[in-house]
């Protein structure tokens, strides 16, 4: 019973000791960690208002508030450790040296994160461009830190590495926010020249998608035995590219029919050998 009893005060003398010498540091930094999170979160938000007021790139605000965030954060934790009394210069050697091996093993992702960086600073592309890129065509849908998201003329997303997108040839349709549309039409030589262009030029001048302040071109590009070539270049807004180029070979399909230019007919020679 005596034994229990020492052991109680000993403990008891131990837990008065410990609240006596680091109570108000705990104290301190449990303060610090409540006041400085609310200083985040308040400093933030009043740094997104005035992106937002001063109309900054909304590709970019994203990436701003998340690094001012994360940076805010890492000094809180080093005032913290300094309030508790660790040595703030060994804390950062470890958090140097723990950075080092991240960074080795992650080679591949800072290759995506720096690339992010460039093409937010650049900007190659924005949000909403349609672009051709890896070998792949859509609009932009998101640009973040690591990746890019587009989605197909079909609805696919594809989600592009930005280390490799920034680096590679991107093909950007939306920048001059026009277009041109180039499509061969292919008619047998029996029909009249003249008549032949007149029919496309109907269907170029009926389609709603066709800028008419712009000339479109009707140009014949190849004259074969049985046929003719006629290249079609129709300029267009850039977000309608596909509106017009199927309008095109539907309604220059119609007007063939109504017009009576006929397909190329296929010729055959009989040589007599006796």
């Amino acid at each position: 019973m005596e034994q229990a009893q020492t052991r109680l005060e000993l403990f008891y003398t131990q837990v008065v000791t410990f609240v006596t010498l680091y109570g108000g540091r705990v104290l301190l930094a449990i303060l610090t960690l409540i006041v400085g999170l609310w200083a985040i979160g308040w400093i933030t938000r009043i740094l997104a208002t005035t992106m937002t007021k001063r109309h900054v790139d909304r590709d970019v605000q994203p990436f701003l508030l998340s690094l001012v965030n994360g940076l805010l954060r890492v000094l809180l934790l080093l005032s913290i450790a300094s309030t508790l009394g660790v040595q703030t210069t060994s804390f950062v050697a470890i958090i140097g040296a723990a950075g080092l091996a991240v960074g080795l093993a992650l080679q591949g992702s800072l290759s995506n994160f720096a690339g992010g960086v460039l093409i937010l600073i650049f900007k190659p592309f924005r949000v909403g461009d349609l672009i051709t890129a890896q070998g792949f065509t859509g609009n932009v849908e998101a640009i973040r830190i690591f990746d890019t998201t587009l989605v197909t003329l079909d609805n696919k997303t594809i989600i592009l590495p930005n280390g490799s997108l920034s680096t590679a040839a991107i093909t950007n349709i939306s920048t001059k926010g026009v277009i041109r549309v180039d499509q061969v039409y292919t008619v047998g030589s029996q029909n009249d020249l003249d008549a032949t262009k007149v029919s496309i030029q109907k269907v170029i001048a009926a389609c709603p998608y066709a800028l008419q302040d712009r000339e479109h071109d009707v140009l014949i590009a190849k004259l074969g035995a049985n046929s003719r070539d006629y290249d079609v270049r129709v300029w267009t807004k850039s977000d309608t590219y596909w509106d017009t180029y199927y309008y095109m070979l539907e309604h220059i399909a119609r007007q063939f029919g109504k017009d009576g230019i006929e397909a190329p007919k296929p010729k055959m020679f009989i040589t007599n050998e006796e």
